[in-house]
């Protein structure tokens, strides 16, 4: 009887806590910034959000390109280096990411368009086409084979003079992988980082197959007509709904063409959907570049990810999306 009941007590689950839902905000990175977690306790969640957006913080002080003290804007200024510059562990994986995707779009994805990137900001600004003569400069100044990366010293090198970078269209895809691995870190696993439409997400929440992601429309305030279940990947969506300028005429995206140096003049969306926010984050920028044919191509050869590219016409609104993306939407 005793050896019985011994085995007993040893042998029963402890049933797991119940979890509960907190959300919290913060203005970083450009953006708002929402992370939603579910805990056992709320001292927990709030310990997961310190983490996460701590990490954020961390991020955006190394990638920023509008702070003149960040570590990428050091490098930029020391265009051309004279040698190689050490480079931190975060930094130098985002440029080796993107070089990677540079190579694999012959430069349709560039972080070393920040020279044209300042310039079209200010063409926004005012309305005004960029002169001639300041363009061809700054498009004499970008281009990723102009930045050199040694894995073995961890060094980077810019070979032109005034080159700047721009890690926009993949720093926050890396953020918000590094937020969701921080809470993870702590315990908190079912949690999901949204960060200006660059979206991150852990475990599904308690009782559901995965986190409910709506995806933009071209639509300015229209809400989302499409929606899928995501649980351990990334949604991420490029487009121009809030930035862009008209120009005699012509409608500028902020989404630049590395290899003409001109903002996009075609509307469209790009969502994607990817194992890691990084990949899906500068992909999504990559596809917006190449156009529905091309890009899809290059989705279908990028292991577990899908795409949806929405691109305005005379006539509506067009739709181009991979071959198993039906299977990602959610009917609910």
């Amino acid at each position: 009887m005793f050896c019985w009941l011994l085995c007993l007590t040893a042998t029963t689950a402890v049933p797991p806590e119940p979890l509960s839902r907190f959300e919290a905000t913060q203005s970083q990175m450009g953006t708002d910034i929402v992370i939603v977690v579910y805990s056992p306790t709320e001292e927990l969640a709030h310990n997961a959000f310190a983490a996460g957006f701590g990490r954020i913080a961390t991020i955006n002080r190394v990638m920023s390109d509008y702070e003149p003290s960040s570590e990428l804007s050091r490098l930029s200024r020391a265009a051309p280096t004279e040698r190689p510059m050490s480079v931190s562990k975060d930094l130098f994986l985002v440029l080796l990411a993107a070089e990677s995707l540079s190579r694999r779009t012959n430069g349709a994805f560039d972080v070393t368009v920040g020279p044209l990137t300042k310039l079209w900001r200010r063409a926004r600004r005012r309305s005004e086409y960029p002169a001639e003569n300041l363009l061809e400069a700054a498009s004499a100044a970008t281009g990723y084979r102009n930045l050199k990366l040694d894995p073995r010293t961890q060094t980077a090198e810019l070979v032109l003079p005034k080159m700047r970078l721009d890690l926009g269209g993949i720093a926050k895809g890396f953020a918000g992988d590094e937020a969701l691995r921080s809470m993870a870190e702590l315990g908190v696993t079912r949690a999901i980082v949204n960060a200006g439409g660059d979206v991150v997400a852990g475990e599904a929440p308690p009782d559901e197959a995965g986190w409910r992601v709506g995806i933009a429309s071209l639509e300015r305030d229209a809400p989302p007509t499409r929606f899928i279940r995501v649980a351990n990947a990334a949604v991420a969506t490029s487009g121009d709904i809030w930035q862009s300028v008209e120009i005699d005429g012509t409608r500028y995206s902020h989404i630049l063409n590395p290899r003409t140096g001109l903002g996009l003049t075609t509307r469209s969306s790009v969502t994607i959907i990817a194992p890691t926010g990084i990949v899906a984050d500068s992909l999504a920028s990559a596809v917006s570049v190449l156009g529905p044919k091309s890009g899809i191509k290059l989705v279908e050869e990028t292991t577990a990810t899908e795409a949806l590219i929405l691109i305005q016409g005379e006539v509506g609104v067009r739709a181009h999306q991979s071959s198993s993306f039906d299977e990602l939407l959610d009917s609910e």
